[in-house]
């Protein structure tokens, strides 16, 4: 008989919050193999505060096939990731449901469509990883057609993508971060206007004096608080503190979390990145502003 429990196999923060969303969504109680690092340490104490429904945490490095060969159930973060490529060749799980590595849901629902190469946006892949991609896009889209794959994402991926994902058996669920806006307290006070730090300049797709820039124009007039990336390195900080009427402060949290629960409008400023899609939705119904790039767009009111 095929195992049918289920196990989270997250490697971010923003993945460890889809799987807290999707226990609460399912109302089960589910264990998590979560990558060691200390952003990750941090939000599963946060989640678990906070009541997640999360059964035992088991941190790992690598592939964690002990947990996963006991479990006929992944939820995993990244269908993009070599290790899950591997893993899902090797042992070919029962089920997978697929949670949000951000906007990158998108791409890889397209190359499970057949209209992208089944590779990360941006990334020149090669050896083991480009071997095993058509073994694991073979078993993801066996267990489709069988109806034991799914997604479950705050993002949008369109009525022509999402038809054409059911029509291969994939099953599809959209959330709005209902549990993490209920489970919030009340969020710390940062001030009305606050800044959202991102990784552009370490990923090589803005230079740093650029993105200094645009920071000095979203903290203006001021005052501002920063709220720093998780990647970013000490010398793009040291470049930020500098700006004139910017306070940093670090939370090791992803920013949904430290926002959850804001009790007044905030004035949020920001490059394009998956916030832009998961704020508007923790933030639903508190008038807030979130701005991309020099842009702006009112959070909208939650849903009925």
């Amino acid at each position: 008989m095929a195992r049918t429990d289920v196990l989270a196999w997250v490697e971010s923060p923003l993945q460890l919050l889809g799987a807290a969303e999707w226990a609460d969504a399912h109302a089960t109680t589910v264990p998590v193999a979560g990558r060691l690092t200390p952003q990750m340490s941090a939000t599963a104490d946060e989640l678990l505060s906070r009541g997640a429904r999360f059964g035992a945490l088991e941190p790992y490095l690598g592939i964690p096939f002990s947990l996963l060969s006991r479990h006929g159930h992944w939820l995993v973060g990244d269908g993009f990731s070599g290790q899950f490529r591997l893993a899902a060749s090797l042992l070919r799980p029962h089920r997978i449901t697929f949670l949000d590595d951000g906007a990158h849901v998108i791409a890889y629902a397209d190359a499970l469509l057949g209209r992208r190469p089944y590779a990360r946006p941006g990334i020149e892949e090669r050896g083991l990883t480009t071997r095993v991609a058509p073994f694991a896009h073979e078993t993801v889209l066996r267990r489709a057609a069988a109806g034991r794959a799914d997604f479950f994402t705050a993002f949008d991926l369109g009525h022509e993508r999402a038809d054409a994902l059911r029509d291969r058996g994939f099953g599809i669920r959209r959330h709005g971060f209902d549990w993490t806006r209920d489970a919030a307290p009340a969020a710390p006070e940062l001030g009305g206007r606050i800044v959202l730090g991102s990784a552009q300049p370490v990923d090589g797709r803005m230079p740093l004096g650029d993105y200094v820039a645009w920071v000095t124009d979203a903290a203006a007039p001021g005052p501002a608080v920063y709220l720093p990336h998780r990647r970013e390195t000490a010398d793009q900080l040291a470049a930020v503190a500098a700006v004139p009427g910017l306070t940093i402060r670090e939370t090791s949290l992803p920013v949904e979390l430290v926002l959850a629960g804001a009790g007044r409008a905030l004035d949020i400023r920001t490059l394009a990145s998956s916030t832009t899609t998961t704020l508007p939705l923790v933030l639903a119904g508190t008038g807030s502003t979130l701005r991309i790039g020099r842009g702006a767009a009112t959070v909208p009111e939650p849903a009925a």
